[in-house]
């Protein structure tokens, strides 16, 4: 049975966070990997610039005591990610020292990658994608080791972020938006996520659920605290602890079925062996989901009604044109290309709209919310 370990923590300490890491390190022989020199990737989520506190990345005090771990053993750090908008040495370098990221990395000795290298690798066992861009780092062959390090959050598309979703960051910046275009529905794109992880296969998964978001995430949600650091050496199980603290059923989302369908994981938190701090201990009931998620009555609807009323309830995304400022940031990110910026504030084609929350994910300053019809939301 596979094992996932659980630790109620309390704080961002980052000398509390090195005790916690390197008990769950030990407990899984990760040590015994890292040879003297030898390069450890850490790949967090920073989907944008922002600060800490706001709960959207994975902590900076996180990896800089999973990086302390890995150099007391030998390792080289590499911290490498790929946000969601332009991907250049600039933007890079930006985002790190906004995150966090760079003051740490001065501190504690580790490297930032900011090459911003790419190039298409073939995905051998994809079932919906064969060949994607891959940023430097995660490309194969590799004698690297991988450390997936994710934020728990909610999301407007998938309904769930964590660690398999955390790895569409090796995906270069605008790429992004093109995959959301090919693949727009939530079964495809999961498919894809899945293949994708296949490929990265990380040596070892952290989610940082410390301060988690809920609500209309990645980036638009609000902060949550939660108190749990979970660890495992898959980020399918490590997916498996995450959803249930959250109380959301996996087989609910459409990546974690999917994973499940492939064999790589069980149904439910059930199926692994927990480590260290009991679920309920984290447990938070009423975690609030993406006002996006599914619209459960639709499957009841006759099927020849269901593709309006698929298209009514679907959410979708609505610019508080007051509080625009016209940075471009959402047109920038649309894979439909469906945004232009006129006299200084975005406007939305929604005839061409996928839905794909693109524009809200990477708004800076959290003016495009998601909206439904007003009667899914009595």
């Amino acid at each position: 049975m596979s094992k996932v370990y659980l630790i109620r923590q309390d704080t961002y300490d980052v000398e509390k966070l090195i005790e916690a890491v390197d008990a769950i390190f030990t407990a899984f022989g990760f040590y015994e990997k890292i040879t003297p020199g030898r390069e450890v990737v850490l790949k967090p989520n920073l989907i944008l610039r922002s600060a800490p506190e706001e709960a959207m990345i994975t902590h900076p005090n996180l990896v800089a005591a999973v990086a302390v771990c890995v150099q007391n053993h030998g390792g080289h750090v590499l911290v490498a990610e790929s946000g969601g908008g332009v991907y250049n040495p600039t933007v890079m370098k930006s985002v790190f020292k906004g995150c966090g990221y760079t003051a740490a990395a001065e501190k504690y000795g580790f490297s930032l990658y900011t090459a911003c290298k790419s190039r298409p690798v073939e995905l051998p066992n994809g079932v919906r994608c064969s060949m994607l861009d891959v940023i430097e780092p995660f490309n194969h062959p590799r004698d690297s080791l991988v450390i997936d390090m994710a934020k728990l959050k909610t999301h407007g598309m998938m309904g769930y972020s964590g660690a398999v979703k955390n790895l569409f960051g090796v995906v270069p910046g605008l790429m992004k938006p093109e995959l959301h275009c090919r693949y727009p529905e939530k079964e495809t794109f999961a498919e894809m996520i899945v293949d994708l992880c296949d490929y990265i296969r990380p040596d070892f998964t952290f989610i940082d659920g410390i301060e988690a978001m809920q609500g209309d995430g990645p980036t638009g949600g609000e902060r949550r605290f939660v108190g749990a650091l979970i660890g495992a050496d898959s980020p399918y199980d490590a997916d498996l602890a995450g959803t249930a603290i959250i109380n959301i059923d996996p087989m609910d989302m459409a990546i974690q079925k999917n994973a499940y369908d492939r064999g790589f994981c069980g149904k439910s938190v059930q199926d692994v062996e927990l480590l260290g701090d009991a679920i309920e201990s984290v447990l938070v009931r009423d975690f609030k989901r993406a006002k996006s998620s599914d619209v459960d009555f639709i499957k009841h609807v006759p099927k020849f009604l269901q593709p309006l009323a698929k298209k009514i309830a679907t959410p979708y995304p609505k610019i508080q044109t007051k509080n625009c400022i016209g940075c471009g940031k959402c047109a920038e990110s649309c894979p439909q290309h469906t945004i232009t910026i006129q006299n200084k504030t975005a406007k939305i084609e929604y005839s061409k709209c996928i839905r794909c929350f693109c524009c809200h994910e990477m708004c800076p300053k959290h003016v495009i919310d998601i909206r439904r019809f007003s009667l899914f939301n009595l």
